[in-house]
């Protein structure tokens, strides 16, 4: 592997009120994306896409039952997809490992109609971005 461009995310960290449920629905999610499981501990699991990895733990330290993407802290996650056809496959797979599609009114341009996403939210309140990629825009 080649060595990182400085200032590139390194990992990120997300506590879990109970990690059965995070690997169920955020490893199902990270593994259909390209990521593979990196690291697997009592209280942990870490799934790496090039030299960026996820780590969601299950700490003692924890002092909520629940994710509020609402209050100070991780709003969500953002993942590229291929295109629109990945986007409903994964929005409509997802609801089988406990996702939820946010804003199904507007979906798939709850983001704006310049955007093709799917916004889901899993049982303990953690949101991700499903964003189409567009091959005629800059990234």
């Amino acid at each position: 592997m080649t060595r990182p461009a400085g200032g590139m995310l390194h990992h990120v960290e997300i506590w879990v009120p109970d990690l059965e449920r995070a690997v169920a629905s955020m490893g199902w999610l990270l593994e259909a994306l390209g990521y593979t499981l990196f690291q697997s501990w009592d209280e942990g699991r870490s799934w790496r896409l090039g030299a960026t990895y996820l780590v969601f733990e299950e700490s003692r330290a924890l002092t909520a039952v629940r994710h509020d993407r609402c209050r100070p802290g991780l709003n969500h996650l953002a993942f590229h997809v291929e295109d629109h056809h990945t986007v409903e496959n994964l929005a409509s797979e997802a609801t089988r490992h406990g996702w939820s599609l946010m804003f199904p009114d507007r979906h798939p341009h709850a983001g704006g109609e310049q955007a093709y996403a799917a916004y889901l939210e899993n049982t303990d309140g953690f949101e991700v971005e499903l964003v189409a990629v567009n091959p005629s825009e800059p990234d």
